[in-house]
């Protein structure tokens, strides 16, 4: 899911609001969705594909590894001096939708690794994070390009978007189906945000809103529109953007 602190819709009757997913809830819904990440440590960097589980709520335990017991990462662990290895683990949100930059959002987390008390599988060692910090960086196209500090307590007590799993086909099902329900969506923008716009994307959908992608010739901008309240569930991610497509309706058409 994307990191944005965004251009605002500037109608009253396009959301409720302007709030978006704090960087604790972008940490654990990226980690709850990301298909790999990659592990660096004193003299080791390794990608980690499909070798991560993460808890899937708030509190209790942040996220384990299983690499293969030979393998060096492995070794590393339990032949660490002080029986757990501190490492720095990177994972990247990538937009699902064909946009010219997809990245959304880079996580770093550093912490350490140790072996868990239980060992289910001979041939795996399962390893629990003990996180110290994480930085949420935003992608090119968003507003706010700081870098977000949280720390373990917030990780502890987040948990991911509860429209994570179903975004992609989401988003994909409405830039590919329903382009004209995405150029309707821009006339909620104030014009200033739209002069020189060559194309619309959807870029990302979560609990408080949809973010499109306004793409220049040579750059672009993210903006999200914020849904009335945030959702619970992803059934209500389609009525949420027909009440979005109904004030948009009832604007001015508008230029770009």
């Amino acid at each position: 899911m994307a990191f944005h602190d965004d251009v605002r819709a500037d109608r009253a009757d396009a959301g409720g609001g302007t709030a978006a997913p704090a960087p604790a809830e972008r940490v654990r819904t990226i980690l709850a969705t990301a298909g790999s990440l990659t592990l660096e440590t004193d003299g080791l960097r390794c990608d980690l594909v499909g070798l991560h589980t993460t808890a899937p709520g708030p509190g209790g335990w942040l996220l384990r590894l299983r690499p293969p017991a030979d393998s060096a990462l492995a070794a590393r662990v339990v032949c660490a001096p002080a029986g757990d290895l501190p490492v720095r683990l990177h994972l990247t949100d990538i937009a699902p939708v064909g946009v010219r930059d997809r990245v959304r959002t880079r996580v770093t987390l550093t912490g350490w690794l140790a072996p868990e008390a239980e060992q289910p599988e001979p041939e795996r060692l399962v390893l629990g994070f003990d996180p110290a910090e994480a930085l949420v960086a935003a992608g090119a196209g968003a507003e706010d390009g700081e870098v977000a500090v949280v720390d373990p307590e917030e990780l502890a007590t987040a948990g991911p978007d509860p429209l994570a799993v179903q975004e992609p086909a989401m988003l994909l099902h409405l830039a590919d189906s329903h382009r004209d329900a995405v150029d309707a969506l821009t006339r909620l923008l104030d014009p200033a945000a739209l002069h020189g716009v060559v194309r619309v994307h959807p870029l990302a959908l979560d609990r408080y809103g949809l973010v499109l992608r306004l793409e220049h010739p040579r750059t672009h901008r993210d903006t999200r529109l914020p849904f009335p309240t945030p959702l619970k569930d992803p059934a209500e991610a389609g009525p949420a953007i027909r009440t979005l497509l109904y004030a948009a309706h009832h604007c001015p058409r508008r230029r770009r």
